[in-house]
């Protein structure tokens, strides 16, 4: 259902059982999918892709031209995955030709006040609690979950199945499974309860702690602990998920 006060083109593709609030505006080449709820004085401006069944709270913006001084009009886009929720007001930007698109996964719950900036990338079922900023360029793994009005600066990656404290600011990578707290933001622990949920077992849970005491508290630089790593847990694909965290990381990681 499309009410009669929403300003829909006729260039935009509508999936099936979509319902659409009054006054919200869809230009030309978004793309809904089947079964999406829209609210009302949402904006889904031209690049946008909703898979189906995704949920867009009132006064959303969504896929508009990125806040990038080098952006010169090229199409790009912002491509949202299936069953994500997008709460009221978040401001979510399209890509640039560094990508050519923002990306969030499946599952996310995007709250209220969020933004997301240009060439971004947030994998499924992450959680961005109210009012936190994430600037271009930067990725965050799947599952992880930023508190309230975290601010992370461009470029920077954050690992899967991490949890970040409320305020916090991130201005380096942030390997995976880790709970990040203070200002500066500094490494505060393994986020056990986060991997507890998932169904990581206490030997798992372990095997990550002294996995990331090696990384913190032997002495040894980064790359002496990636080549550690992997000799100790050779093949082993939870601890290569940290090693090939390491290893990709341009800003250096959280101390």
């Amino acid at each position: 259902m499309i009410h009669s006060t929403a300003i829909v083109s006729s260039k935009a593709e509508i999936g099936d059982n979509v319902e659409i609030g009054p006054f919200t505006i869809v230009e030309d080449k978004v793309k809904i999918g089947d079964n999406c709820k829209i609210g009302a004085h949402v904006t889904l401006a031209s690049g946008t892709i909703l898979s189906k069944d995704v949920k867009i709270f009132n006064g959303a913006v969504l896929g508009t031209v990125p806040q990038d001084l080098k952006f010169s009009g090229e199409e790009t886009t912002l491509e949202i995955g299936e069953r994500t929720v997008i709460r009221e007001y978040a401001f979510l930007n399209r890509g640039t030709k560094y990508s050519f698109k923002t990306v969030v996964g499946k599952d996310c719950f995007i709250m209220a006040f969020v933004h997301i900036a240009h060439d971004c990338v947030v994998g499924d079922g992450c959680i961005l609690a109210n009012g936190t900023q994430i600037a271009g360029h930067c990725s965050v793994d799947s599952g992880t979950i930023l508190s309230g009005h975290v601010l992370v600066h461009q470029f920077t990656q954050i690992g899967a199945f991490c949890m970040v404290e409320g305020g916090a600011k991130i201005k380096r990578d942030v390997p995976p499974y880790l709970m990040i707290a203070g200002e500066p933001a500094r490494f505060s622990g393994l986020n056990k309860v986060g991997l507890k949920r998932r169904g990581y077992s206490e030997d798992d849970i372990q095997k990550l702690s002294d996995s990331y005491r090696t990384v913190y508290r032997s002495g040894l630089t980064t790359v002496e602990s990636v080549e550690k790593l992997e000799k100790d847990y050779k093949d082993d694909k939870q601890v290569a998920l940290i090693t090939e965290f390491l290893k990709r990381s341009k800003r250096g990681i959280v101390r």
